[in-house]
């Protein structure tokens, strides 16, 4: 059933966004500000962790994940660091996954070749 409930979950998620850029006039980019936006808000309430445990990894849908990591990193760092981890604590709890991410694009811009358009 939690297979179910995090197809279901992270699917709805998917198809508003799909929504949102076929039926709006916002750009994909405004789109994908706003769900890092709803997922530090969503992370910031403590909405988001209740989200997570009913759906599971549905609800880990990248954007959403990583705004909710954005929060929990600033959230803990703040009450380990004081003010200074208001700023410090993103760049913390997201190190990994961006660093994972220009990795991965270092390595396809090795074996890939430009092409103008």
């Amino acid at each position: 059933m939690r297979f179910l409930w995090a197809f279901l979950i992270g699917g709805l998620i998917c198809v508003v966004g799909q929504v949102l850029i076929d039926k709006t006039k916002l750009t994909p980019a405004k789109i994908l500000v706003g769900y890092v936006v709803a997922g530090v808000a969503l992370g910031a309430f403590g909405v988001y962790d209740k989200l997570v445990d009913f759906a599971g990894s549905g609800a880990r849908v990248p954007l959403l994940g990583f705004g909710n990591l954005l929060a929990t990193g600033t959230k803990e760092a703040v009450l380990e660091k004081g003010l200074l981890g208001a700023f410090t604590g993103p760049l913390t709890a997201g190190a990994a996954g961006i660093m994972a991410a220009v990795l991965t694009a270092l390595v396809v811009s090795l074996f890939t070749k430009p092409k103008s358009k």
